[in-house]
Parts: C-alpha cells; sequence; structure tokens
C-alpha cells in the first residue's frame, strides 16, 4: 500500500510542477532595476565585523556601488547626505530592519524523483530563507542540473545561483569516450575528469573508491583547476580517508565520515559488528554513532595532528550536522512545528522507516542509540569548533531531502547547531556567507556586502545575532509587553542578481503547493505505527 502511494504522489507531483512554476515570478519579485537603494538598514555582513547602521546600500545593474553610513542609532538622519535616488531607480525602505550577504548552502540537492520534490518546490523553500547560492552535490544529472543553472542565471526561474558538482562516475554513459565503461582504472578516471570538467560542471562530488583511482582523479581535477567535495563513504575510507584526500587535492568534506578514520590510534577500521551489513540503514547509521568515541581524543597529539595538517592545506570542513540530528532525537525532527504547511506528503512519506528508502533508518531506534549520537555530536562539534578557532575554513550546508531535514528550514538549523558547537553568531553568519563563497572560488562576487560584488542580500526585520529562529520561515514565538503570543521575523526580502523577492510570498506559494498535493491524494501527514 505504501509503494502505490507513493507511486501516486510521484506521478501527481510532475503534473504540479507543471502547474506550480505557481504564482509567476513577476507576482514574487521585483526588478532588476538600473538602480536599487536599500535604506536605513543596519548592516551585519559576512566578514565577522560588528554590526553597523543605518546604512544605505546603493545597487547599480546588478553590483554594489556604494556602502555607505547615513547615521546613527536613534537620531534622525540628515536626508542631504544620503545616496541619491536616481531617475526609475527603486527605492527600499528598510529602516530598523537588518541587512545580510545571501546565504551559501554547500550541500543542496534539487529535490529527488523519490522524494517526490521537483525543483520549483525546493528552490522557493531555500530563497523563502535568503539562501541565494547553492552547490548541488551530485543529483539527477549534469545536463538537467546545468539546465537549471542556466535559467537561473538569466534569472527566467525562480532560483538560486546554482554551482553543479557531478557525482564521480555519474553518467559514464553520456561522457565520451567512456562509453559507459565502469571506471576501474586511474587512465579511466582522468579521463571522466576532463570529460567532466569539458561538459561544463563546476566541480565533483566523490564518495570513495580505490586509493589509485581517487589519486588520479583528484589530481586531474585540481590541474584543470576545479574543486571538489567527498562523502567518505565506508566502502573505501579503510584505506582512504580524509587525510589522503586532502593531500591529494581535494577541496573540501562533506559530513564527517573519513575524518575519525584519520584520527585512528589503535585501529584501520571502525570496530564494527560482526553481523553488520552496509546495506541494512539501521546499522549504517546505528554504527556510525559510535565513530567519534574510537578516534583520538580531543586535544591530544595526533588529533592536534590531523587538524593542523587540513588547516595547512586550506582544506575545508561542511559538516551538514542537521542532517543527523534525528539520530539523536528523533521526535524532535519528526515533529518540527513547518512539516503540516510545507513538508509535501510525498517526501512525508519517503521518510518514514523503511529498509529501501536512503536514510529511513528509524528501523528499531530508541533511547540508547540517540545517547551515543549525543556523544558523538560532542566530539565532533568540538574538532569543529577547534578547526574554526585555529583559522580553518567550515561553510554552511544542508543536505535536505533526507532524514525529516526540509529544504530552508534545515539550513536555518545548520546555523543553530554551528551557534551550539560554540560558535559566536557573527561567526556563523561567516560561516553561511564569506565561507562559502571562498570554498567556491567566487569571494570577490559574493559572500560579503562590499562595492563591486553582485547584489545577493537578505533582509530580515528582527536581529538574528540575537536569535537565530528567526530567519525560519515560521518564524520566533515572542510574548509582547501585553501578554499577547506573536510570531516574529522570517526573511522579508531575499535578493538575488539585484531581483527584490517577496521571501514570504515565496514561501506561501509552497504552501500552496502542498495543499494542492495534500487534495489531489486524500493524504494527510500523520505519524506512523497509528491506527487512523
Amino acid at each position: 500500500m505504501k509503494t502505490m502511494r507513493l507511486k501516486n504522489f510521484l506521478l501527481f507531483i510532475s503534473v504540479v510542477s507543471l502547474a506550480s512554476v505557481g504564482l509567476a515570478q513577476e507576482q514574487l519579485s521585483e526588478g532588476p532595476f538600473d538602480q536599487l537603494i536599500i535604506r536605513g538598514v543596519t548592516l551585519i555582513n559576512g566578514n565577522g565585523a560588528p554590526p553597523r547602521g543605518p546604512v544605505d546600500v546603493v545597487v547599480e545593474n546588478n553590483k554594489i556601488v556604494k556602502v555607505q553610513v547615513v547615521g546613527y542609532p536613534g537620531v534622525a538622519i540628515d536626508p542631504s547626505k544620503r545616496p541619491r535616488l536616481k531617475e526609475g531607480g527603486k527605492e527600499l525602505d528598510c529602516s530598523g530592519m537588518y541587512l545580510l550577504p545571501g546565504f551559501v548552502d554547500m550541500h543542496g540537492h534539487i529535490g529527488g524523483v523519490a522524494q517526490g520534490a521537483d525543483y520549483d518546490y525546493v528552490f522557493k523553500l531555500w530563497m523563502g530563507h535568503g539562501i541565494t547560492t547553492v552547490r548541488e552535490p551530485s543529483g539527477r544529472g549534469i545536463d538537467w542540473t546545468l539546465d537549471l543553472k542556466r535559467k537561473s542565471k538569466k534569472n527566467e526561474i525562480i532560483a538560486p545561483r546554482i554551482f553543479a558538482y557531478t557525482g564521480f562516475g555519474q553518467n559514464t554513459k553520456d561522457f565520451n569516450p567512456l562509453n559507459d565503461i565502469p571506471i576501474s582504472t586511474p587512465e579511466q578516471a582522468r579521463k571522466w575528469v576532463r570529460a567532466n570538467a569539458e561538459r561544463g560542471a563546476d566541480g565533483i562530488k566523490f564518495f570513495g573508491a580505490p586509493p589509485e583511482i581517487m589519486a588520479a582523479a583528484l589530481d586531474e581535477n585540481k590541474k584543470l583547476g576545479l574543486r571538489s567535495a567527498c562523502h567518505h563513504a565506508q566502502l573505501d575510507v579503510a584505506r582512504w580517508n580524509v587525510l589522503h584526500s586532502a593531500r591529494a587535492g581535494l577541496t573540501s568534506m562533506e559530513h564527517w565520515y573519513g575524518l575519525p578514520e584519520a584520527l585512528f590510534e589503535d585501529r584501520t577500521v571502525q570496530d564494527y559488528p560482526l553481523d553488520y551489513n552496509y546495506q541494512n540503514e539501521q546499522h549504517r547509521f546505528e554504527e556510525a554513532g559510535k565513530l567519534w568515541k574510537q578516534a583520538a581524543k580531543p586535544y591530544s597529539e595526533h588529533w592536534n595532528k590531523v587538524m593542523n595538517e587540513l588547516i595547512a592545506l586550506d582544506f575545508t570542513l561542511d559538516p551538514t550536522l542537521n542532517i543527523y540530528e534525528a539520530s539523536r532525537d528523533l521526535h524532535r525532527a519528526r515533529r518540527a512545528e513547518w512539516h503540516e504547511e510545507y513538508t509535501l506528503p510525498s517526501l512525508w512519506e519517503f521518510y518514514q522507516p523503511s529498509k529501501i528508502s536512503h536514510g529511513s533508518y528509524w528501523h528499531d531506534w530508541g533511547t540508547e542509540q540517540e545517547v551515543a549520537w549525543r556523544e558523538n555530536y560532542k566530539l565532533w562539534m568540538t574538532f569543529v569548533n577547534e578547526y574554526k578557532n585555529r583559522g580553518g575554513r567550515v561553510t554552511t550546508g544542508s543536505d535536505s531531502g533526507f532524514i525529516f531535514q526540509l529544504y530552508g528550514f534545515a539550513y536555518i538549523r545548520e546555523m543553530e547547531l554551528l551557534r551550539e558547537a560554540g560558535f559566536h553568531p557573527l561567526e556563523v553568519i561567516r560561516s553561511a556567507t564569506l565561507n562559502g563563497a571562498e570554498a567556491l572560488g567566487v569571494a570577490n562576487k559574493i559572500g560579503t556586502i562590499a562595492v563591486g560584488k553582485l547584489a545577493d542580500f537578505v533582509v530580515v526585520e528582527e536581529n538574528p545575532l540575537k536569535n537565530l529562529k528567526v530567519l525560519y520561515g515560521t518564524g520566533a514565538i515572542k510574548l509582547t509587553d501585553n501578554n499577547e503570543v506573536v510570531r516574529v521575523g522570517g526573511v522579508k526580502y531575499t535578493i538575488k542578481d539585484g531581483i527584490v523577492y517577496d521571501a514570504k510570498g515565496l514561501l506561501q506559494d509552497v504552501k500552496k503547493q502542498v495543499t494542492r498535493q495534500k487534495q489531489k491524494t486524500g493524504y494527510q501527514i500523520k505519524q506512523p505505527g497509528k491506527k487512523e
């Protein structure tokens, strides 16, 4: 019955996607403009600087041309000292609001067939949360992603800026001269890497491979000047961990797989139970929660040595802390308040316990597993925070669409978890903006609000440094002086390429998509194992 429902959802989603390119783009956005002036904001830049304001920011033809302080808090602004609005220009009065650089999601899968999540749904959730740039680390195929990238660049669709990282070995039948031959030699790896670059990809996402193939592929990719990411899957990590990858030229690691293995002192493989089977998702994720305790202790000689070498190699950590959070608190992740209104029924169905769906490992999950994962997080977060403290680059990535993590919302949760790890709120913002731009090699264009850079901004009415929850599309709960419970926050404007998007309008369109699917299928989000 579950399979039948899921097939119906997937059939319906293809119809929804045609109707839902939803509200027309012009109803949700304005611009671009020859001139755009954002007035009266408090600037929270992505470079670690403290807030400053009021500031007027002037954009001309998608380039920042002036960032001008126009006064002092609580003092009336002298109009004669403000930048002048040109004829035909657009003025955005953001007095009392906060302006940040557009957010960079370093691990953003653009939906998925199994989840029934099409790109329009995903993009609006991302843009509704201020995410203006996304790195897709493998998806439905390079041509599909590059087509969306071109449309985004031309602003033909509502979408963040896209960086396409092809899954290593993906679509080999489309790449000459491989002709669908599995990559099994270093020379084949080099040919694939060259073909991937010629196709127009921005980089490669690895999952691991035999050492000689990884070394050849990374070497060739580095020669071509492209960047790379890797999820060091357990199938190859015993012979090739994060340290091997970084030495060979990998520019960033995803999640944390491969890092504890580089920190092993008294073993070379994870302490697998003897009945372990990698195809069993419960085995895979339950044992992963015990891995950090098998690594060198924090601040020990080996721990320090590995960290310092990675930093010296200018290596980037993209931890995606949020995507494993259900492992330490399943109830919290399942009951997140946005699921009812923003999660597609087909996506909710995908999350449920399953022996087939990736990340649906809730076969027998309880207190013991969650306690182990909480310990795992403490050790993991200690490494990530100290890596940042010593000058290492840590970015913000979400990996949404799995394990009860929803696009956009999960990105803000990632920011909260970096805060929990020990980052100052300004360091969190830097991780979400400038660090991502640096890791992608485009810090000259995005990542901070500075003259000469592109007009990618986030405008929010509440101060996110005091409470990151105000960045959620659902906002944050607050009690007024009149003892009234209200919702505050949510991104007000997302500005990408100088185009001003109504962030809350984008999220309203997502809610309508979810409502339409519920009405068509008759499916309502419900809890597993309960008889209705």
